[in-house]
């Protein structure tokens, strides 16, 4: 297995812990800003982990920090030689602070604004003094300790001559307790406003408990964003941590001493011993083992090492001890390299954006005009306080509350449909981008195939003197005494052919070859080559050969029909041989172009990030770690590693290839119904707002506005309910015909 190479590209590449950011209108606002500034090429911005990877040559971080600063947000560079755990600890301790306050925020909130509207409700009419002291006390705490958040976000996208949703809420919040914060205090200090007001002033609602729901609902609604965001990034974290905090290096003199592997320096000779994992990348100088590199390659057998021979951080020696030179410094590994690779794609910004945020864009400054000109419009007719009213009344209406459920609704409904069939959803953005997916690809080991080596054909050479059954006997009866995967594949082919296992003396261990033992008074020696077959020796004669390879799962071929049926280009990516992946694809359906074969975790990175297309990516390896986090939807098997399923966004049944195209499925019909949900949300805009300009809601046109919020609430949930009923009828798993016979 290559390394992972260091790009020779000279450009230069800086992070930063960017703070105030709360939408996708914010990060564009920070990357065209950071843009523009000489000699940058690009840069990329996440609100999920909060920060700005910006690429160019001669990058000062002064200033950028600087021009970040001037967009209303904090900038905080992340120093390159820094450890990468230290960088994304400090990423996590952002995002926790950051759902703890929303989470402050919302439980706050809740708590001011259930009790004012209880009271608003059941209070007689007029309400007595302490009541309505109590309604105007309660928003006014709701706008200072809730309502904050929002307000700094409104102002800081009016500094910079932009508007976005939260500039509706705190317009709307603070309109409604200003003109009920009127009302109040003329009827405290006695006053007539009869002159200013009208006749009706003396029988104007309160809208206190209007502006306390808008802050509380908003919140809830942030805060549960904020916890997806702060779970989101930790597969980074626990990939570097497979790489060992110390390393056995030998000195001039030959003896070992223990130092941190952020230590170790090319040319240093490090000890690897049986069972250890690997602190550097190297080149192994002295000693034979076999080598689990499923860290980097994710495929299932131990590849024999010796002399001369590369090897990387994070694999695990398994049987030999082993020297090696170190290559590179232990800051700067493969497994580091591939950590690096899935920051990237992490912040990277995504293909697609989410509808709601494009459309709001022109929704929020259109409603602020419509606003404006509703109290213009009244005045000018002379009833301020149908103007007044009215204008708050569209504000209200306007607030998106169904535009906020548009989404989350029938995403809840996929996600626990999707659940109830063992499928993890982890993100609404996820599964938005499922359903618009036009290519999938599929890693092959441990994805479309087992994972796990099995016995697969059996030849004798041609003057053998014992046949298949013997010799398959005699070879498991050596291999059960070892641990090696390969051996574990023959004992249970034997074990399948119910064959009795005899007795083994002078077993012996043969790092990097095999084994050999006594059976029988025969020695019997199984040798290993590169290309997963062993040839067997009795008495030093060959007796024949087993074939060994990596089971193709009995319905990935059914479920490789069933996707190319919804109209995907199906991929198939493989670290392994040319020839090994070349026959698993000939048993799935796939042609030699739908195929990559040798593939490393950077290549397959930059296929994944093939342009033009929305691509999933299923695998489970931590190799394919970078790829996953790279594509638009990444996928992956729940028996893979813990790196591969952190990194993924979507994870399904290990052994249910099929659960793929049900995952596309509801993917497409759960987008159809955020579509529709949208769409929903328009027409109630489109035929309220003008209801609501134009004085036809009355006095109480606020409440109104707030009941009707309601409506088009339940019209969005109902909508969902419809989804969920439709899924709940959908099999998950469909089985289908056994993969076809090599050849």
């Amino acid at each position: 297995m290559t390394p992972v190479s260091v790009s020779s590209d000279p450009s230069e590449r800086l992070r930063f812990q960017v703070g105030g950011m709360t939408c996708a209108g914010c990060a564009a606002s920070i990357q065209q800003a950071v843009e523009s500034l000489p000699g940058v090429a690009s840069a990329a911005v996440s609100v999920t982990d909060g920060t700005a990877v910006v690429t160019g040559r001669d990058l000062t971080a002064a200033t950028i920090a600087a021009e970040i600063a001037t967009r209303g947000f904090t900038a905080r560079p992340l120093e390159a030689d820094r450890d990468a755990v230290e960088i994304r600890s400090a990423i996590e301790r952002q995002q926790t602070t950051n759902e703890r306050r929303w989470r402050r925020r919302t439980i706050v909130g809740f708590a001011i604004w259930l009790p004012l509207l209880a009271l608003h409700w059941l209070s007689p009419d007029p309400a007595p003094a302490w009541i309505a002291w109590t309604m105007c006390l309660g928003a006014t705490a709701s706008l200072i300790f809730v309502g904050g958040g929002f307000y700094r976000s409104a102002f800081a996208a009016a500094r910079r001559g932009t508007t976005n949703m939260d500039t509706l809420i705190a317009i709307g919040a603070t309109t409604a307790w200003a003109f009920s914060a009127l009302l109040f205090g003329s009827h405290v200090l006695d006053l007539d406003l009869t002159s200013l007001l009208g006749d009706e002033w003396g029988v104007l609602p309160s809208y206190f408990s209007e502006a306390a729901a808008l802050l509380a609902i908003i919140s809830l609604g942030h805060w549960l964003e904020a916890r997806a965001s702060a779970r989101a990034g930790s597969a980074v974290r626990e990939l570097l941590e497979l790489q060992p905090d110390e390393a056995r290096c030998i000195d001039d003199r030959g003896r070992l001493r223990t130092i941190p592997s952020a230590e170790v320096r090319p040319g240093d000779r490090v000890m690897i011993g049986p069972g250890d994992r690997v602190a550097v990348d190297g080149v192994v100088v002295d000693g034979v083992s076999d080598v689990d590199e499923s860290v980097v390659t994710g495929e299932s057998l131990p590849v024999p090492k010796s002399s001369g021979a590369p090897i990387v951080a994070g694999s695990l020696n398994t049987t030999g001890r082993l020297v090696i030179e170190a290559t590179v410094d232990g800051r700067h590994t493969t497994l580091t390299r591939i950590a690096a690779l899935v920051q990237d794609a992490q912040s990277s910004k995504a293909a697609i954006q989410r509808l709601a945020d494009r459309v709001c864009a022109i929704f929020v400054p259109a409603v602020l005009l419509v606003a404006a000109v509703t109290f213009v419009g009244w005045l000018i007719a002379g009833d301020p306080v149908r103007g007044t009213i009215s204008t708050v009344t569209v504000l209200i209406i306007s607030c998106p509350c169904a535009l906020g459920l548009a989404t989350p609704m029938a995403v809840m409904v996929g996600t626990g449909a999707a659940s109830r069939r063992g499928i993890l959803v982890k993100s609404a953005a996820a599964l938005e981008r499922a359903g618009s997916a036009e290519r999938i690809v599929f890693d092959k080991t441990g994805t479309l195939t087992s994972g796990a080596p099995v016995l697969a054909e059996t030849t004798l050479a041609p003057d053998a003197r014992i046949d298949a059954t013997r010799m398959l006997q005699l070879a498991a009866s050596v291999e059960a005494v070892s641990e090696h995967p390969i051996g574990r594949a023959i004992v249970i082919a034997a074990n399948d052919a119910e064959l009795t296992l005899r007795p083994v003396s002078e077993f012996r261990a043969l790092p990097g070859e095999g084994v050999r033992g006594r059976v029988d008074q025969q020695l019997v020696e199984i040798l290993r080559d590169e290309r997963a077959s062993c040839r067997v020796d009795i008495d030093g004669v060959t007796a024949g050969t087993f074939t060994i390879s990596d089971a193709v799962r009995p319905d990935a071929a059914a479920a490789i029909t069933k996707l190319k049926e919804q109209g995907l280009r199906v991929t198939m990516l493989s670290g392994d041989r040319r020839e090994a992946a070349a026959a698993v694809g000939r048993q799935l359906g796939l042609g030699p172009e739908e195929i990559i074969a040798e593939a490393t975790p950077e290549s397959k990175r930059d296929h994944i990030a093939e342009p033009g297309f929305v691509t999933l990516m299923v695998g489970d390896g931590i190799n394919d770690a970078a790829a996953l986090a790279q594509a638009d939807v990444g996928i992956a098997m729940a028996s893979g590693t813990n790196i591969a399923i952190e990194s993924a966004d979507i994870v399904i049944p290990g052994q249910h290839v099929t659960a793929v195209p049900f995952t596309v499925d509801l993917a497409r019909r759960t987008l159809r119904t955020i579509r529709q949900n949208l769409f929903f949300a328009f027409i109630y805009n489109g035929a309220m707002i003008p209801a609501a300009a134009f004085g036809l809601l009355g006095l109480h046109g606020p409440m109104l506005a707030a009941a009707a919020m309601g409506a088009s609430d339940i019209t969005v949930i109902g909508n969902a309910l419809r989804l969920k009923r439709t899924l709940a009828r959908r099999p998950a798993f469909e089985t289908g015909p056994p993969a076809a016979n090599p050849g």
